[in-house]
């Protein structure tokens, strides 16, 4: 499709063209410099002490759960509202996950109210995901969590340069998670970085993310050591120096692209005030600085959405569905959700959630052209 209008951009250049040459130049493609550099940058834009770089975001997500002790018999509290990756990082560890609901159609985060009822002796951590970069009310999850002695893991993969109180998403829990997927705020193609504050849980996360080795080969390289020791199960997650050259590039640029998406996010509200009132809005007033990944809105309730979206389509301009609810997904109905813990808002919601276009070079008369388009699609 020639869409008139995608659902969103990568901003690369020169830049990025540059810093892959560079690495191609040098010589040394496998984790090294660069991407210790990387690791440096972007822990210190999160401000967390630590940030380990991995070859994606479901890899960070596996990783903080094998860090934070979670195995099997275990049971982790997620909404069901976030991308399936969320949830299969629980799984893989042998735990299940138990769906949690969201606060209501102006906030699609998950519930505080939620978690608790979702609480039972075999709970062992909880993993927020602070939905379209918007935060979730961490204050009150802290509290809990403290309260009942579990970890909290923020999926952090829409979060990209989102705060609270000052704070990065994904420095308030014991591992952050984050995605450069090529549709991020911030992307590398494929790639994602895990941040912490806690010395013990960062060195688990080196660990497993290249074999549990106890010397990568930069380190043998650099003369650092000649040999290694294997003491744990771990994994071949390693992030390579040509996506950590792109990365580094591409956070430079990330605070500059969050502004201009906060610019066209700012125009949205104020032209679907005006042309489509009848459409929900949510996060219209929020917690905190958003990156603003995604845009989503609510139809009125009785809209067809797919008539809808081919409406749209047939402006040329691109729309999305963010998300399908995990626990309605076939891989996941032998957890029997609806017996456990009814998810009424988030059922009520996922029927009438579309994502409109938004990326950094969307202008203010392309916002209009999507609302123009929205107004008649909506008849």
């Amino acid at each position: 499709m020639d869409w008139l209008i995608p659902l969103g951009d990568v901003d690369f250049g020169v830049e990025e063209e540059t810093a892959v040459l560079e690495v191609l130049r040098s010589r040394w493609l496998t984790m090294g410099a660069v991407t210790q550099s990387f690791e440096s940058e972007f822990a210190a834009m999160v401000g967390s002490r630590h940030a380990i770089a991995v070859n994606n975001a479901t890899a960070a997500l596996h990783l903080a759960c094998l860090a934070c002790g979670i195995g099997p018999g275990d049971e982790v509290i997620v909404p069901s509202l976030t991308f399936v990756a969320t949830a299969n990082a629980i799984r893989y560890t042998g735990a299940t996950p138990v769906f949690a609901d969201i606060v209501s159609e102006h906030d699609l985060t998950v519930s505080v109210d939620s978690i608790e009822k979702c609480l039972t002796e075999k709970t062992r951590a909880i993993i927020v995901m602070h939905y379209g970069g918007y935060a979730c009310d961490m204050q009150a999850i802290m509290a809990f969590a403290n309260q009942h002695g579990l970890a909290v893991i923020e999926d952090a993969a829409h979060s990209a340069g989102s705060t609270l109180e000052g704070r990065g998403l994904g420095s308030w829990g014991r591992v952050g998670c984050y995605s450069f997927f090529s549709n991020k705020n911030m992307t590398t193609g494929e790639g994602g970085m895990l941040v912490t504050d806690d010395d013990a849980t960062a060195d688990k996360l080196r660990n497993l993310r290249s074999h549990g080795m106890t010397a990568m080969t930069w380190e043998r390289h650099k003369g650092h050591a000649w040999s290694y020791d294997v003491t744990a199960l771990g994994y071949n997650y390693r992030i390579d120096e040509i996506h950590s050259a792109i990365g580094r590039v591409q956070l430079g640029k990330l605070s500059f692209n969050n502004g201009r998406r906060a610019q066209a996010v700012a125009r949205y509200h104020e032209l679907l005030q005006e042309l489509t009132p009848s459409v929900t809005v949510p996060f219209q007033s929020h917690r905190g600085v958003s990156s603003y990944h995604i845009f989503p809105i609510l139809l009125p309730k009785g809209k067809d959405r797919q008539a809808f979206m081919e409406g749209m389509k047939s402006h040329r301009i691109q729309t999305s569905i963010h998300y399908p609810p995990i626990h309605r997904f076939s891989a996941y109905a032998s957890l029997n959700q609806s017996a456990r813990m009814p998810l009424p808002i988030t059922e009520e919601v996922v029927g009438r959630e579309v994502t409109l276009p938004l990326y950094p070079g969307l202008s203010d008369d392309d916002v209009l052209t999507v609302v123009q388009a929205v107004r008649e699609s909506m008849n």
